[in-house]
């Protein structure tokens, strides 16, 4: 978690990273999902399941389950942290996730 918070710029490197390193006790939440229904992003009150990477990578799959990433710089990053879980929040075009880790206590 600290060499997280001491990065100055979060990447989709710096994401696959964490998720390799913690990839036994990975979860994901989906905040928000692309409609094709409505052709939008709408909110998705989702929770945090357990996930895991995958072999599965394609245009809009980062390898990680639940994840989604469209690469060309227009994918955004943040820090992400609650009383529960520590991780990064993925933000595009097809919506955004929460990648994180439980704290522990």
């Amino acid at each position: 978690m600290d060499k997280l918070k001491s990065t100055k710029k979060i990447t989709l490197a710096t994401l696959k990273s964490f998720a390799r390193r913690n990839n036994d006790r990975l979860y994901c939440k989906s905040l928000s999902d692309f409609n094709g229904m409505t052709d939008c992003v709408e909110h998705v009150n989702g929770d945090f399941k357990r996930t895991q990477i995958t072999d599965e990578i394609n245009y809009y799959r980062s390898g990680i389950q639940g994840v989604y990433t469209v690469g060309s710089s227009d994918d955004y990053f943040h820090i992400y942290e609650d009383e529960n879980f520590f991780g990064i929040t993925i933000f595009n075009c097809c919506g955004s996730s929460v990648l994180a880790v439980k704290k522990l206590v």
